[in-house]
């Protein structure tokens, strides 16, 4: 199976109003694992549970096209000014995480999806380099780009779903540290 429409949300449950914990992406492949009153629950490529509404799924074997070329940050820089949406991976609304799974995902490399999952497939670095990553909180709950020179590329939801910048790590982030990584 795979996703049928351009976008469509992936609920923690089979219903509209439940949180949006990812997206499928038209052609991206879906295994169905359960179908349920117009609801089917299914698993993405990257392994991520979650229900979509049964007719955004169709017959097909699906794919993850590789359609980016340059590294992970030049990836996400495309996304610049996209809206923060939480489970969101596309410049519509993205997230922190959904930037990171998008930016390796487009140059062909499937990494998971949530910060913690991308953390714990990544190696823990001593020092930063350009494009490395960094996590924040215990338990992990945000990732970022690291730049250099003090700067990260993040999608971020405070001040109002400000979303996708470049900008000076700020002090109350750089205090949440938890590892910095490399994928």
């Amino acid at each position: 199976m795979r996703c049928a429409v351009e976008v469509a949300p992936v609920r923690a449950e089979p219903r509209e109003e439940a949180k949006q914990v990812t997206q499928a992406l038209r052609g991206e492949p879906l295994r169905v694992e359960e179908r349920s009153d117009g609801w089917v629950r299914v698993l993405t490529a990257y392994a991520y549970p979650g229900w979509v509404r049964e007719a955004h799924v169709e017959e097909g074997e699906g794919e993850l096209p590789a359609d980016a070329s340059g590294t992970p940050v030049d990836v996400a820089r495309t996304y610049l000014g996209a809206p923060y949406v939480w489970g969101g991976m596309t410049e519509r609304g993205i997230d922190c995480s959904g930037l990171v799974h998008m930016a390796y995902r487009r140059l062909g490399r499937l990494v998971p999806r949530d910060a913690d999952q991308q953390e714990e497939a990544a190696v823990e670095v001593g020092e930063l380099r350009p494009g490395d990553l960094i996590t924040y909180g215990e338990p992990v709950d945000h990732i970022a780009f690291w730049l250099g020179d003090g700067r990260i590329l993040h999608s971020t939801g405070r001040e109002n779903g400000i979303g996708v910048l470049e900008e000076p790590e700020p002090d109350y982030l750089r205090k949440r540290r938890h590892k910095l990584i490399r994928l």
